[in-house]
């Protein structure tokens, strides 16, 4: 298997890390908070992070929901993120014309689930040269996303890492299928675990999408015990009124312990 490495953060058979933050960018404020906390209980349990957050949510289910700050303004916030907590940060583009503006500031480029088929939106994502990070589409079976590992190789793009989010299960829910992650490790990519997203229900509250929050430690556990090469965790401070996926988002108070018991399993089948 290939290994990632995105500055000191790397992923593949021997190398485990972490994509965790907000959901959206809130703020100037609240993206910096979160960032330099997660930074402080990631480096006190000697794990690796790459600092996530959308600067757009395009899909969400109701008009009148909150999408973000745009792509200008959340830009420069994942800039001085960067420059300013020493962290990697990573978000995701729904756009072929948004690969290169989003490429000259962040470390890994995301691509959201349900475009996981887009040609255009991935070419354009690989020809940056920045790793890409492809979640799995809600509607695709494991062994489907080695098209899209083809497309991003066609664009000179070898950097590549595939995220499992969770497989649609009849109406307003998802299950997560375990099979997956050594299925897809078979193409040579590290195959990330994406443990709040699983939990969610789509549309299940009507205008917004609800979820089971009290899965995400069982789904995080069960996917490293899977053998997954890390897990992506958005991470709140309030969860309740968190602008985007409160139901899903994983309390920050909470992450360390999560985090703690992750590591146990993973010393256990390594």
């Amino acid at each position: 298997m290939k290994t990632v490495s995105i500055q000191d953060v790397s992923f593949g058979p021997d190398d485990f890390g972490l994509i965790v933050g907000p959901c959206v960018i809130e703020n100037y404020e609240h993206a910096m908070h979160m960032a330099t906390a997660i930074k402080k209980i990631v480096e006190r349990l000697n794990m690796q992070m790459i600092f996530k957050s959308s600067f757009d949510k395009a899909n969400r289910s109701s008009i009148t929901s909150f999408r973000g700050l745009g792509i200008d303004e959340g830009l420069k916030i994942l800039e001085k993120v960067r420059s300013e907590i020493n962290v990697p940060v990573i978000t995701d583009i729904h756009l072929p014309e948004q690969a290169k503006p989003v490429s000259d500031v962040v470390d890994i480029i995301q691509i959201p689930a349900f475009l996981c088929r887009q040609t255009d939106l991935l070419m354009s994502a690989g020809k940056t040269k920045k790793p890409i990070n492809v979640k799995k589409g809600q509607f695709l079976a494991p062994w489907d996303m080695e098209n899209v590992i083809t497309k991003l190789k066609e664009s000179d793009c070898d950097d590549i890492m595939i995220t499992d989010r969770g497989t649609q299960f009849g109406y307003n829910n998802l299950v997560a299928d375990m099979r997956s992650i050594p299925i897809m490790k078979e193409f040579g990519y590290p195959i990330i675990f994406d443990a709040t997203h699983s939990a969610q229900l789509p549309g299940g509250d009507g205008k917004t999408t609800g979820g089971m929050r009290s899965m995400i430690p069982t789904l995080a556990k069960s996917a490293v015990a899977a053998g997954c090469n890390g897990i992506f965790m958005e991470v709140h401070d309030n969860v309740e009124n968190a602008k985007s996926d409160a139901s899903t988002q994983w309390p920050l108070e909470q992450l360390e312990s999560v985090l703690r018991s992750l590591i146990k399993i993973r010393d256990a089948v390594n």
